[in-house]
């Protein structure tokens, strides 16, 4: 498949009207959503309301670094400051995962943050040593990893660099080290560079295949046994949106994690998956389709990949996230305004170019963690994103999108053919509960159990997903265990990707040329093989159609009814120039022991997705005493006046509608 690289057409070379001031109304929308890293820096109730205020949508916790107790307190701060502020903001708990630090001492501060007090200085030329024995103590010569099999996997000429946490590349604590020698545990290194390292100091391999494609992975676990304890701990409590995954490789990883979150529980909580090496670059269609969004970790990207080849990898990486109508976020764009009150040149033209690739999210890491200026932090980025958005092509990013979806239906409709059938239509029919006769998981359960969620595929099927009990955790781990399993998986593995690129969300394991769709008997019909197979789902053909009709109108607002978030997020995918007002109706679910209400976290869910207000509906005698409420509620926030045009998408007994 050929992806062309997004054009931005000026519709005025005027620069006079470039230098007008921007708007900086307070709280004016911006598409592009910010997740901040909460820390010493903002982790109290007023600070917190003031970045809501300014534009934080998404809170970070990163289990790297930070006692239980200081997240606890942290997460209890947040949700003081929404009730206060009474703004929606999404929870992103972070793991350490597989992640090599140096070992020190650490002295716990007045305000529950540890920290270290005395700072190593390494000058340029100074010869130190990286032991992995586990008896020595870390000083300015001697370094102490916490990765026991560190020395197996480095030999003459590699290069490690060590930085500070949430530091990577140009910062005085970053320190790029020549490996001289490995004796038994311990590496002796060459500083390249004079460095301060100060505070949590993390290690990179970057080893000798800098110019090749591979590169040694450590054999760490997905998660540490800190990680499943306190995602568990604080999973109990407070309600966690979304996990970021660090160093994920495969889409294995993204299974494991969806069973391991599963069996806490945890159903509701999607999975961003963190891309930081080549091998994830590699694997990067696989993890896409497994996962419900992506983290595009610059910072060791950069270390792992050729600086002429950074922008390309950027590019390319928030394409086929827009294709595939998923959000992607970028990290380390503002590093000097963790001590500055206003980024570089580069930085700001950084922001922006990033918004014009089709980027959904900026995360903040040490600018608003340890930073000095978190709000106006928060402010600034703000408001380089507002603009880049007024002067980003809408129309050539859906007409791309429509041209990429015939040639993705050429090419699923040639593996179709291609490749050997599976099973008859009849062996592969499932009934309205997601079984075969033979009583065996099928369907839409094989998907769930590949690595996708219920959830990918369309509304209605998802909710019948979720009210089935065929999805438990003990059941997938026993059928993802089984031989059957494996064969089917593997047999079914080379659609996936494919699959995943021509329907939101993934077909999971369904053959591509199966594809189903409910009968009016409400069973599985599945699609003949070589029939020709739609890029677009019905809902995602009514989603680009209300984009359009709010084109042609020159709507100034479209509001999408939504129980799941996948219409809203459909819709978004287009990236309309206006704002997309998600109305979440929330619905009263039985699990069996008690009556609960929902609403809430898919709301905060679509807080990562670019271009979606979401708001909480308030249940209405009907739709439109609902839709006179929400267009009331969008005037008060100034995103319609009379006699604006509004497009609203909603469903209609069993079917959507444009209007």
């Amino acid at each position: 498949m050929h992806v062309k690289a997004k054009t931005h057409f000026f519709k005025s070379l005027d620069l006079t009207e470039v230098m007008v001031p921007a708007d900086d109304t307070p709280g004016a929308f911006t598409a592009t959503k910010l997740v901040c890293s909460l820390g010493p820096s903002s982790h109290n109730v007023e600070v917190l309301e003031e970045m809501l205020r300014a534009g934080m949508v998404a809170a970070r916790i990163d289990l790297t670094w930070g006692g239980l107790d200081f997240h606890r307190a942290t997460l209890a701060a947040l949700n003081a400051a929404m009730a206060n502020t009474k703004k929606l903001c999404a929870v992103v708990l972070s793991s350490l995962g597989r992640e090599v630090m140096v070992r020190r001492q650490c002295v716990i501060g007045d305000d529950g943050w540890p920290a270290h007090p005395d700072p190593f200085n390494v000058t340029a030329g100074q010869t130190l040593m990286i032991t992995t024995r586990q008896d020595v103590e870390a000083s300015p010569t001697v370094l102490p990893v916490t990765y026991p099999l560190l020395h197996n996997m480095v030999k003459e000429g590699d290069t490690i660099y060590i930085g500070r946490y949430l530091v990577c590349g140009s910062d005085s604590a970053s320190l790029y080290l020549t490996v001289l020698q490995v004796e038994g545990q311990d590496i002796i290194c060459e500083a390249q560079n004079s460095a301060v390292m100060d505070g949590l100091m993390t290690v990179f391999h970057m080893e000798r295949s800098a110019d090749s494609l591979l590169n040694l992975q450590n054999n760490l676990p997905l998660f540490s046994e800190y990680d499943r304890q306190a995602i568990a701990a604080l999973g109990a409590e407070f309600e966690i949106d979304y996990v970021n995954l660090a160093y994920t490789r495969t889409r294995e990883d993204v299974r494991e994690a969806r069973l391991f979150l599963d069996s806490l529980g945890m159903t509701h909580t999607k999975i961003l998956a963190k891309v930081e090496t080549r091998q994830a670059l590699l694997n990067f269609r696989g993890i896409l389709a497994a996962a419900d969004g992506i983290v595009m970790s610059r910072g060791n990207i950069g270390l792992d990949v050729a600086p002429e080849k950074m922008a390309l990898v950027q590019k390319q990486l928030i394409s086929h996230c827009n294709l595939l109508g998923k959000p992607v976020l970028i990290t380390r764009v503002v590093d000097s305004m963790v001590s500055n009150p206003r980024p570089t040149r580069a930085e700001a033209t950084d922001i922006a170019n990033a918004v014009l690739d089709g980027v959904d999210g900026i995360l903040l890491g040490a600018e608003t963690l340890r930073g000095e200026y978190p709000v106006h932090c928060v402010e600034t980025i703000s408001q380089i994103c507002r603009v880049a958005e007024g002067v980003f092509d809408y129309s050539s990013h859906y007409d791309s999108l429509m041209a990429a979806a015939q040639e993705l239906n050429a090419a699923v409709t040639y593996a179709a053919a291609a490749e050997p059938q599976l099973g008859s239509t009849a062996q592969l029919a499932i009934n309205g509960n997601g079984r075969s006769s033979s009583g065996a998981l099928s369907g839409k359960n094989v998907a769930f159990a590949a690595g996708t969620s219920p959830g990918d595929t369309e509304e209605g099927i998802a909710e019948e997903a979720e009210a089935s009990d065929s999805g438990s955790y003990n059941e997938i781990h026993a059928m993802a265990t089984s031989g059957s399993y494996g064969q089917l998986s593997s047999a079914y593995d080379g659609y996936q990707e494919l699959a995943a690129f021509t329907k939101f969300g993934g077909a999971g394991a369904q053959s591509v040329y199966s594809m189903a769709h409910k009968g009016s008997t409400g069973s599985m019909v599945y699609a003949a093989a070589g029939e020709q197979l739609p890029y677009l789902s019905k809902l995602e053909s009514l989603a680009s159609s209300a984009v359009r009709t709010a084109g042609n109108t020159k709507a100034d607002l479209i509001v999408v009814y939504t129980a799941t978030g996948r219409t809203a997020q459909l819709v978004a995918k287009y990236r309309p120039p206006m704002p997309i007002l998600t109305l979440v109706v929330p619905r009263l679910i039985n699990d069996g022991i008690r009556w609960r209400l929902e609403g809430k976290a898919t709301a905060r869910a679509c807080q990562l997705t670019r271009g979606l207000l979401p708001m909480l509906a308030t249940p209405g005698p009907n739709g439109d005493a609902v839709l006179e409420a929400a267009v009331v509620a969008a005037a008060r926030a100034g995103l319609v006046a009379p006699r604006h045009h509004v497009v609203v998408l909603q469903q209609v007994h069993d079917d959507f509608c444009v209007k």
